[in-house]
């Protein structure tokens, strides 16, 4: 089995159909003239097509999004994929100087771009592509996978419980799809959710506990306690292929268990391995794909540890890498592939399946650039339905701003750098903490704010806020766990998203240090003066994990902030002096 070489990658990506989508050109092509096959036809490979995408957040509409500017990877993921930004990126995948693509991976001149080429995603526009993809491949060849995160991020969502996204998957066609923030919801909607979707919903991770099935908990599988069906097998043309669902491990810690009390989530990697090897047993299929959510570097190490795995189709934790990776194993080599986020691309593999088994395959990653692609009639009403009784509400001005407010990197974002800024001046608290999220969409300079972008970064059923009072000591250890989750050299121990964002403080990280050691220097921004660890200090934060807080949801703390201050001129982001990054390829 092989891959596209990065020059057969960066010639299919200038050469999609032969098209100027990815020329070397800066104009903003919206030709009537041109046909979807014109920028979207790929040459024909193999005789089993998946198509993927993950972590759309439940952005129905076309967003502008900024790829991230942080991503740092340490030890053996130093100046690997996803850990380099930028123009190293460019430079890494022989893209530089290709401003359609430049425009796609990375940050470089994002603002520049942006004006030119506007927004990319939306589901009207997805269902397009993937019809097309579906229709030049062949319907009963081509599979649609989810890759979860998908009922999450938007105020309809939150307030549809899902269930707007849930017809919207259905409307697109998907086949399979798996979770993460699908489980932030009540156990019991998210199994009205997943009986309402015509997918199948899978999860090998995810087990109801014992006592919960004797008080009547519903499982799939009562012997074995699964929650949901662990794997499907579909057939493809002549080709029959097993789908191996994995949920977001640590989804109980990084998320309330309070929503879903009965269920048990964990990496489960001896559960897998024993899983695909039953499948190979049982089954015998042409190949075995893993739908996940595990981030990409946890998908890697398990690609190392599990074997018979052909490929992982990955999510999590955002990125977009225009490659299929290749992990080698014991008994050969498994490729990981991720899709990045918001709808912006589409994952297309080919695969040459014969005799039993894959010989070759064809990866490409797409972008979905907004403005080349007509909506598809029926999602765009469906759209407009699912909006129309919020539309006041939404479409409801809150400020203006003069620059780029975003959220994706490692330490901060503007946009969050708002969210702390109004913690602490609504709360009058002298140090505020607002989660490392990675979903959320960019707001472009001279745009008008309103009610829904604000909902992109906080629409969510913990938003709750709280003030309290919090000793130096306790500020350090809830610093020093959140870097652990980040940056532990073990990727099945990092269990939650980006680095905390704080507001009011300063502080240095060292993040190859040891648990307890990687921070230092924590100092009140206001005064100088450094954090007394037996001293209190006002702290205000939202989203609490384990109970529930008392205060009002975050986006009316922050509407109460940005509607003071009206215009947003300059952004000053606390960013904390990060030691042992001199020539990472994950930073600017």
């Amino acid at each position: 089995m092989s891959k596209l070489s990065r020059r057969e990658f960066v010639y299919m990506m200038a050469a999609l159909g032969a098209t100027p989508i990815f020329a070397n050109s800066h104009t903003r092509m919206v030709e009537t003239s041109k046909k979807l096959e014109d920028y979207y036809k790929l040459k024909p490979f193999g005789n089993a097509r998946f198509i993927h995408m993950t972590d759309c957040h439940a952005q129905l509409l076309p967003v502008y999004f900024r790829e991230p500017s942080v991503n740092l990877g340490f030890y053996g993921n130093l100046g690997k994929p996803p850990h380099i930004v930028g123009e190293k990126f460019l430079d890494y995948y022989g893209i530089k100087g290709n401003k359609r693509l430049e425009y796609a991976f990375s940050c470089v001149n994002f603002e520049e771009h942006a004006k030119v080429m506007g927004k990319t995603g939306g589901f009207a526009q997805i269902k397009t592509v993937v019809d097309f993809l579906r229709d030049s491949f062949g319907k009963d060849k081509t599979l649609f996978l989810d890759g979860g995160d998908t009922w999450q991020g938007s105020a309809t969502a939150l307030w549809t419980r899902g269930k707007d996204m849930v017809g919207a998957l259905n409307l697109l066609g998907v086949d399979v799809c798996v979770g993460h923030w699908e489980f932030t919801y009540e156990a019991k909607e998210i199994l009205e959710n997943v009986k309402e979707l015509n997918a199948e919903f899978l999860a090998q991770n995810v087990f109801v506990k014992e006592d919960a099935m004797m008080n009547g908990a519903e499982a799939y599988d009562e012997d074995s306690g699964h929650a949901f069906k662990p794997y499907t097998i579909k057939k493809m043309g002549d080709a029959r292929v097993a789908i191996i669902g994995q949920a977001f491990p640590y989804t109980t810690i990084a998320n309330p268990q309070r929503f879903i009390p009965d269920w048990t989530f964990g990496i489960n990697e001896n559960s897998m391995q024993e899983l695909v090897d039953q499948i190979k047993e049982d089954e015998k299929p042409d190949a075995i794909i893993v739908l996940s959510h595990n981030g990409f570097d946890t998908d890697k190490k398990m690609a190392e540890v599990v074997t018979g795995i052909d490929f992982i189709m990955g999510g999590h934790t955002h990125d977009g890498v225009p490659e299929a990776y290749p992990v080698k194993n014991s008994s050969g080599t498994t490729y990981v592939c991720n899709a990045g986020s918001n709808g912006k691309f589409l994952n297309v593999l080919d695969l040459d399946i014969q005799n039993g088994k894959i010989k070759d395959f064809k990866f490409t990653l797409l972008p979905i650039f907004s403005d080349l692609i007509p909506e598809d009639k029926k999602m765009k009403k469906y759209i407009e339905d699912v909006r129309l009784p919020y539309l006041k509400e939404l479409t409801r001005p809150i400020a203006t701003t003069e620059e780029t407010l975003f959220r994706r990197g490692n330490f901060n974002g503007s946009w969050d750098q708002i969210i702390c800024d109004a913690l602490i001046e609504i709360n009058d608290a002298q140090i505020s903490l607002s989660p490392g999220f990675r979903w959320g969409t960019s707001v472009m300079p001279n745009q008008t704010i309103t009610f829904d972008d604000l909902m992109t970064q906080t629409a969510m059923t913990y938003p709750e806020t709280y003030v309290r009072d919090i000793k130096g000591s306790e500020l350090k250890l809830i610093l020093e766990d959140v870097a652990d989750n980040l940056f532990n050299e073990d990727p099945f121990l990092q269990q939650g998203g980006d680095m905390v964002r704080t507001g009011g403080i300063s502080y240095k990280i060292d993040p190859k240090a040891k648990i307890g050691e990687r921070i230092s220097n924590i100092v009140l921004s206001k005064t100088g003066k450094k954090i007394d660890a037996n001293k209190s200090y006002r702290v205000s934060g939202w989203s609490t994990v384990g109970a529930k807080s008392e205060g009002e949801p975050v986006w009316e703390t922050v509407e109460k902030y940005l509607k003071n201050i009206k215009h947003i001129s300059k952004v000053k982001i606390d960013t904390p002096d990060i030691v042992g990054i001199k020539g990472n390829p994950g930073i600017i």
